[in-house]
């Protein structure tokens, strides 16, 4: 049996807002994990309830805090389960433990599966967000399309409670995505932790071809792999350029410090 591990999953909804997604999102996690794997969904409160890129820039501030949290409760893992992936390379950063997120960890592996991959994300605004984040990962020639339906992200919590919504989001996602296939892309992503739940159901999903992935047991396998690397050969974070870690005075400070007075 595998030694046990424990793993913080950050999701931006929180239980009052999304009751029925952490439901699945827990039963769902539960059925993917290696045996010995604990995985612990924690939210943000006020959680992510609308597409624009302040909400991720106040959700962020808490997910840094969250991963040193994580580390400091014994957590050997902690995953960003939010694909937007604000606040991931502060959190990286400020810990030793490994931190995975859901948007770099999908787009990553959806690159071993084709050659041009595409985002359907849930609303608009959340467009530049991804072209930043895809420029970031340096993906600029394999992910090469971004789409949108038109959800707020607590809009598109209703299609747990409702399989005639949930329908027509698997059909809007298929609207957004055909014109993508039909331009060259070979692989779909949609852009978010609660389209790639709803649609784990799917089995084989696909548009026009093209398979269409579930970030999610792709995020928890790698947390997996990473704990278990860093177990077998001590691998983590470069602390020579992007995540070069600060002192604990200055992690301290911001920890201590939520409103920036």
């Amino acid at each position: 049996m595998s030694k046990p591990m424990r793993i913080w999953y950050q999701s931006y909804v929180d239980y009052e807002n999304g009751a029925t997604y952490w439901d699945k999102l827990r039963a769902h996690l539960a059925d993917i994990v290696d045996p010995g794997t604990t995985v612990d969904v924690h939210g943000i409160t006020p959680h992510d309830n609308y597409a624009h890129s302040i909400v991720e820039f106040r959700c962020a501030r808490e997910v840094i805090c969250n991963a040193v949290r994580a580390e400091r409760e014994g957590y050997d893992a902690f995953i960003v389960g939010h694909f937007q992936d604000a606040g991931l390379y502060e959190a990286r950063a400020c810990v030793d433990i490994p931190v995975v997120a859901l948007g770099e960890a999908s787009m990553l592996y959806a690159c071993q599966l084709g050659q041009r991959i595409g985002i359907v994300t849930i609303n608009t605004r959340y467009i530049p967000w991804f072209h930043h984040q895809i420029r970031k990962y340096g993906l600029e020639g394999r992910v090469t399309g971004v789409h949108a339906m038109k959800f707020e992200p607590g809009q598109i919590l209703a299609a747990y409670q409702s399989d005639a919504l949930a329908n027509e989001v698997v059909d809007l996602f298929a609207e957004q995505a055909r014109p993508l296939v039909a331009d060259g892309v070979d692989v779909l992503i949609p852009g978010g932790g609660i389209p790639m739940l709803l649609f784990s159901k799917l089995s084989e999903h696909a548009v026009d071809g093209a398979p269409v992935i579930n970030g999610i047991p792709i995020v928890v396998k790698m947390a997996e792999m990473a704990v278990k690397l860093r177990r077998l050969t001590g691998l983590g974070a470069s602390r020579v350029s992007d995540f070069i870690k600060p002192p604990p005075e200055i992690i301290e400070e911001f920890m201590n410090n939520p409103k920036g007075l």
